[in-house]
């Protein structure tokens, strides 16, 4: 493995930078989706059950079957595979968005309302830093869903490490796919606990405020 990557170092880091292209910009639809959605759906809670349904419907897919549903909508490339693995992401990001922000102590928030506070002060300033931990949660979780699921967006011509396995398997060149499986399991490790670390800091953080 070390040895193909040695070898062959511009498609090892081709695929690479592909990979964290397509994933980047999909976490990034993911958060511009599911954010505004969740925080609308708790201010409008009679249309929450039709969207969770529907999300939920979404985390049942496949995530190959989704990129191969693109296939007759949008083709093949880049695009049908970041909107196949935005829809991949979304569902943990919105259904952890709304929950964290419906499970905030109900009190505090008509405290806060008492004091005089605006429906979108109590938004900022109250519910999304008591949700935020819950709200990371879902970030963490969506980005490495979307990491791990990228390796299948070769597939589709969507690029990636998944091109380095697939060509290792054609080809039977083992170091090859070693090399791109290794590289998945290694960014999809350093995504869980990179973002894990923020997490704990982001809620030790919001303790010592609320202390």
């Amino acid at each position: 493995m070390v040895e193909w990557i040695a070898a062959n170092p511009s498609i090892f880091t081709g695929a690479l930078q592909n990979h964290l292209w397509l994933t980047g910009v999909a976490l990034a639809a993911v958060l511009l989706i599911a954010l505004p959605l969740g925080l609308l759906l708790t201010r409008h809670r009679g249309f929450a059950n039709a969207a969770i349904a529907i999300v939920n419907i979404l985390r049942t897919i496949p995530s190959l079957a989704l990129l191969v549903i693109m296939l007759p909508l949008l083709g093949t490339g880049f695009l049908p595979s970041v909107v196949a693995l935005t829809l991949y992401g979304l569902p943990a990001l919105l259904l952890n968005t709304y929950t964290g922000l419906t499970e905030v102590d109900a009190d505090i928030v008509e405290a806060a309302r008492g004091q005089g506070l605006a429906d979108r002060q109590v938004m900022t300033q109250i519910e999304i830093p008591l949700a935020l931990p819950v709200i990371f949660a879902g970030i963490r979780t969506a980005a490495v869903q979307i990491v791990s699921a990228a390796t299948l967006a070769a597939f589709i011509g969507g690029g990636g490490l998944g091109e380095l396995i697939t060509a290792g398997m054609a080809n039977f060149n083992f170091p090859q796919l070693i090399a791109g499986a290794a590289a998945v399991a290694g960014l999809a490790l350093c995504v869980e606990v990179t973002f894990a670390l923020i997490e704990r800091l982001m809620t030790r953080q919001l303790r010592l405020g609320a202390s």
